[in-house]
C-alpha cells in the first residue's frame, strides 16, 4: 500500500521512528556524520579510526597523537603504541563533544588472546580520557569476545568499574558468556553472519525475519530478557535497513552513516519486534558456560569461529595499518629533532 505525499511529509521517517523503540549509535568516527544525525552513543574500531585518519580534516589529530608519542619517549615502538592509543582517545574527545551518551573505544585486536593485556591496555586508555577531563562513565572499552576477552570484561567491570563492550560477537556460546560476565554491552554483528551464510549456502537473498543474522540477535535478545540479565544487547554491523527495521525494539542499534542516511529517507511505519513482555515466554533454557563448555560450544558454530577469527585478523591488519602511518610521524619528528 503506497502512501500519500501529504501523509509521508507528515509521518516521521523511519530513524525518527526507531529512536522511539532502540537507543541508535553512530558506527562511525566522522564527526559530520554524527552532526548530521544526532545518535545518543558512538562507537569506533581500528578500521573506522584509520579511515578517518586519513581524512585531512583530521590531520591535526593524527599530529598531536604523535607529538604525544615523541613528548613520552622511548622505543619507536613504545612511541608508536602510546600515539595509537592517543589518537583513539583524541578521536574518542572529539565525538564526547557532540553526543549526549557514550563512545566505545577499542583496545587493540592483536591483544585479543591476552587476558591481562587487554586489562592493561584498558586502564591505559581509561587514564588518557581522565587525563583529558573525561570521567570513565562516558567510555565504553571494546574487547574481542574470546575467552579471554570475555573474562578481561569481567575484571574490568568488576575490579575497576570499567564498562565493557564485547564486540566481534558471532555465537550463541559468547552472548552467554558475556551476560555471565557481569559485561555492560555486547555487539553481535548481524551483517557479517549474513556474509558468512551467503557465501557458504545455497541461498543468496533472505527476507530480514529470516536473515541468519537477524535471527541470531533476536535470540540473544530473548534470551537475556527471559533470565533478566542486565547486559545491553546492540546490535552490529548491517548490510542493509531491512535488517535493522527487523530488529526495531532492540536494546541498541550501531549504525553507520551510509545506512542512516538511507533510514532518514525512508517513510515506512515501523513496529517492534523485539520486546521484553513477549520474550520472557519465549522456550530458551538457561545454560552455564565455563571455560571448557564456552569452548566447545562455539567451536560447534563453524560460523562463528570463522567470523571471530576473521575478525580479529582483519582489525589486527588495520591496526598495523595504523602504526605504519603513525610512524611516519614519529620518524619525521625524530628526524626533524
Amino acid at each position: 500500500m503506497s502512501v500519500s505525499p501529504v501523509k509521508r511529509q507528515k509521518m516521521e521517517s523511519a530513524l525518527d521512528q526507531l529512536k522511539h523503540y532502540t537507543t541508535v549509535v553512530a558506527d562511525t568516527g566522522d564527526f559530520n556524520a554524527i552532526d548530521e544525525y544526532k545518535p545518543l552513543d558512538a562507537t569506533t574500531n581500528p578500521s573506522l579510526i584509520l579511515a578517518a585518519a586519513q581524512m585531512p580534516a583530521y590531520q591535526k589529530l593524527v599530529d598531536d597523537a604523535v607529538a604525544y608519542g615523541k613528548k613520552l619517549g622511548g622505543s619507536e615502538e613504545e612511541q608508536i603504541k602510546n600515539a595509537s592509543d592517543k589518537l583513539f582517545v583524541l578521536f574518542g574527545a572529539e565525538i564526547l563533544k557532540r553526543i549526549p551518551g557514550r563512545v566505545s573505544t577499542e583496545v587493540d585486536a592483536r591483544l585479543s588472546f591476552d587476558k591481562e593485556g587487554m586489562i592493561q591496555r584498558a586502564r591505559r586508555l581509561i587514564d588518557l580520557y581522565k587525563e583529558a577531563g573525561i570521567g570513565k562513565d562516558r567510555i565504553l572499552i571494546k574487547l574481542s569476545s574470546t575467552w579471554e576477552g570475555i573474562q578481561a570484561g569481567k575484571v574490568l567491570e568488576a575490579e575497576y568499574g570499567i564498562h565493557c563492550n564485547m564486540t566481534l560477537l558471532f555465537s550463541f556460546a559468547q552472548a552467554v558468556a558475556c551476560a555471565e560476565a557481569g559485561v555492560t554491552l555486547i555487539s553481535p554483528f548481524v551483517g557479517r553472519i549474513l556474509d558468512w551464510y551467503v557465501a557458504n549456502g545455497d541461498k543468496k537473498t533472505y527476507e530480514p525475519s529470516e536473515d541468519p543474522g537477524v535471527k541470531s540477535v533476536t535470540k540473544i535478545y530473548n534470551y537475556y530478557k527471559k533470565f533478566g540479565y542486565k547486559t545491553i544487547v546492540m546490535g552490529a554491523s548491517f548490510r542493509n535497513t531491512g535488517e535493522i527495521k527487523a530488529l526495531t525494539g532492540c536494546d541498541y542499534l550501531t549504525i553507520s552513516p551510509k545506512l542512516l542516511a538511507e533510514l532518514s529517507k525512508e517513510h515506512v511505519k515501523l513496529t517492534p519486534t523485539l520486546s521484553v513482555k513477549e520474550d520472557q515466554g519465549c522456550d530458551l533454557e538457561k545454560i552455564h558456560l565455563d571455560e571448557k563448555a564456552f569452548r566447545w560450544h562455539h567451536n560447534e558454530d563453524q560460523m562463528a569461529v570463522e567470523k571471530l577469527s576473521d575478525g580479529i585478523r582483519k582489525f589486527a591488519a588495520d591496526a598495523v595499518k595504523l602504526d605504519r602511518m603513525l610512524k611516519v610521524g614519529v620518524v619525521s619528528r625524530s628526524s626533524q629533532a
